[in-house]
């Protein structure tokens, strides 16, 4: 009798257990697992490594620690080179990627435009092609001979045939292009997503009082795309400082003339797998990260970001 009394109770109290985890409490926990584990495991541990690693000097069996001395010699020439090229970059591909994709995305979503459907897939095709692949016909294309393609466009118009890849301000040019070409489908659809969202009654109140198409466009689109502008932006800095495989594939893998096309990526690639120098491409990755994380926090500051709406 005792002992099924005591058996009793314990499969009510497993029941207990069971309930409480599939309570409501319990549920938002087991849904956001999931991200958690994949945070933990694919970002917070490889950037712990990467920071401990920054402070090592890293060779196969032969791990030392060696302070701040990776960080001491960082601000070099070629890293300055690759700081420069990453922030130029980035500012003409936010320039070129936020509000040109904004007024495809307008007009792609007027009532009035023909072949809607035609111009939107035609636009995001590149986004689903490799980046590898782009790579090599845009090296084709900005090629140094006179047969390449935009040299012999250059010719038709008595335009003499450029070196695309061995200057600095030419070789940003392409990247610009390859970059505008690749992304600037996914900007537009993303800017299209948050044109549906706004109400049509302020077009129709618009309307009433006169306003014009700048005026709606001024006074109600760009005010209500703001949230989405301000993602745009902040993926946009990421992936401008983030770059890597399109200067590589410009260049065939090999280093760009007076490092013209060394981004901050390339150089973390340059001395941790080519040197094999792990802890001073550690460092600068980490340091990339510092600068990347400031430069998201300014811009979401100025943009209004963490202020409260009225």
């Amino acid at each position: 009798m005792q002992l099924h009394k005591e058996t009793t109770a314990s499969v009510r109290a497993t029941r207990r257990r069971s309930i409480r985890v599939n309570s409501r409490t319990w549920a938002p926990y087991w849904f956001v697992l999931p991200f958690i584990l994949s945070f933990l495991i694919f970002f917070a541990y490889p950037l712990f490594r990467a920071g401990m690693m920054s402070f090592q000097q890293v060779l196969p069996g032969d791990v030392q620690f060696v302070g701040l001395e990776h960080y001491r010699k960082l601000w070099n020439a070629d890293f300055r080179a690759a700081l420069w090229n990453s922030t130029r970059y980035t500012f003409w591909t936010l320039l070129l990627l936020v509000p040109v994709p904004m007024v495809l995305a307008v007009l792609l979503n007027s009532s009035r435009m023909m072949a809607r459907n035609l111009f939107r897939s035609a636009l995001f095709i590149p986004a689903l092609t490799s980046v590898v692949v782009a790579g090599v016909v845009f090296r084709l294309i900005f090629g140094e001979l006179d047969g390449a393609l935009l040299n012999s466009v250059l010719n038709v118009f008595g335009i003499p045939s450029q070196q695309w890849l061995y200057s600095s301000s030419l070789a940003m040019v392409a990247l610009v292009v390859l970059a505008g070409w690749r992304w600037m489908g996914i900007n537009m659809l993303y800017f299209l997503s948050a044109l549906q969202s706004i109400p049509k009654d302020l077009y129709e109140a618009a309307d009433i009082d006169g306003a014009g198409v700048m005026r709606k466009f001024t006074s109600i689109t760009v005010p209500m795309l703001k949230p989405i502008t301000i993602y745009v932006i902040t993926i946009t800095l990421y992936g401008g400082y983030a770059m890597f495989t399109e200067s590589y594939m410009l260049w065939a893998g090999k280093p760009s003339p007076q490092n013209i096309g060394l981004t901050m990526v390339g150089y973390i690639y340059q001395q941790g797998f080519q040197y094999f120098n792990l802890g001073f491409g550690a460092a600068i990755g980490i340091t990339l990260l510092v600068i990347t994380l400031l430069i998201s926090m300014l811009q979401l500051t100025v943009l209004g970001m963490f202020r409260k709406e009225d």
